[in-house]
């Protein structure tokens, strides 16, 4: 066991992607105590806080499962940077944002003890854009959390449907996705299924196609609600412009789904050949695909057994195995 003390910002832990992986990683086999401060981790203000509580704290070293990292005491702290995606996307973007990362993340990649990140790619957008040291950067992965899994009830809809996890956020693609669900020759029962709540661009497209009763918004959903939704999709439709990972892809092939998802960023790596790639900015990639998933049952079921096969190579017994004999090294 180490004998290197740290306190876990377990404040990153919720039902998002990096909420997901905090919640996970707790778990290791490691001297960890929680930390003792409240708000939000990716906060304005919260590197003033983590800088001030850590000077208190010289004993303790600090680990963070998010992208959150104090200004000093930074040679004493593992940080976990799961994408560029505020450095990538402009639209993710903010001034502020951007004078964190560049002044305060970059300078962190440089000096932390180790920097965790999911997928090869974002390793090598870290290394590229911070300049840190190759070896210091650790591809841990995720893993399919056990609400996801073969045997979870489906949701019942009264149509099939194609199902889209998303945040209404620019990159994840929706309108393309959804205008390609609209344009695809399938049969016109088919609905589509999408998490979180509509927006006006969104409504826009559909009251233009006399389309609005063929989607649904479900708001935010819980993790047992999301692995249902899963379940009873046609298929998880996921052509995102940019992705440091993409859990729904792997967790929709664990509920026995396929998947639609792109051929950019860090999704061929975590799909490698069991999902449909497309490119995410053609429409007509897009309808193609899910005629395709709609129109061929043979390739549904090929499918769906690759992806039952890809998915239980994400093991977060794996994820922390990884972290812990890394810091044991420390």
């Amino acid at each position: 066991m180490s004998e290197k003390k740290f306190i876990f910002d377990n404040r990153w832990i919720g039902e998002h992607g990096i909420g997901r992986f905090a919640k996970e990683i707790r778990k290791c086999d490691l001297d960890f105590e929680n930390i003792s401060l409240t708000g939000n981790p990716a906060g304005k203000l919260d590197v003033l806080k983590l800088t001030l509580f850590l000077s208190l704290r010289r004993s303790k070293y600090y680990f963070s499962p998010g992208y959150n990292a104090p200004y000093f005491f930074i040679n004493r702290s593992v940080i976990t940077i799961h994408d560029l995606n505020h450095i990538d996307i402009n639209s993710n973007s903010s001034f502020l944002k951007r004078v964190y990362y560049n002044y305060v993340l970059k300078r962190a990649c440089k000096r932390a003890l180790i920097i965790f990140t999911v997928s090869s790619f974002s390793k090598q957008r870290i290394v590229e854009w911070s300049g840190a040291d190759d070896s210091k950067v650790i591809v841990v992965g995720n893993g399919v959390s056990e609400e996801f899994n073969e045997n979870v009830a489906a949701y019942q809809n009264e149509n099939p449907y194609l199902f889209i996890v998303g945040n209404r956020k620019e990159h994840k693609n929706e309108e393309r996705a959804l205008l390609a669900f609209l344009n695809a020759r399938i049969p016109h029962n088919f609905q589509l299924i999408m998490t979180g709540d509509a927006s006006q661009k969104l409504t826009d497209v559909l009251v233009k196609n006399n389309a609005v009763n063929r989607v649904k918004f479900l708001g935010k959903v819980t993790n047992k609600e999301l692995a249902s939704l899963y379940k009873g999709a046609t298929c998880l439709l996921f052509p995102s412009l940019y992705e440091g990972f993409g859990l729904p892809v792997i967790e929709s092939m664990a509920c026995g789904t396929p998947v639609i998802t792109s051929n950019t960023t860090s999704l061929p790596e975590v799909s490698q050949g069991a999902a449909l790639l497309v490119d995410p900015k053609s429409l007509s990639d897009i309808t193609e695909a899910i005629e395709t998933i709609v129109n061929n049952e043979d390739v549904c079921i090929s499918m769906v057994e690759k992806g039952y096969r890809q998915a239980a190579k994400f093991q977060w017994s794996k994820t922390r195995k990884i972290i812990e004999s890394t810091i044991k090294l420390l």
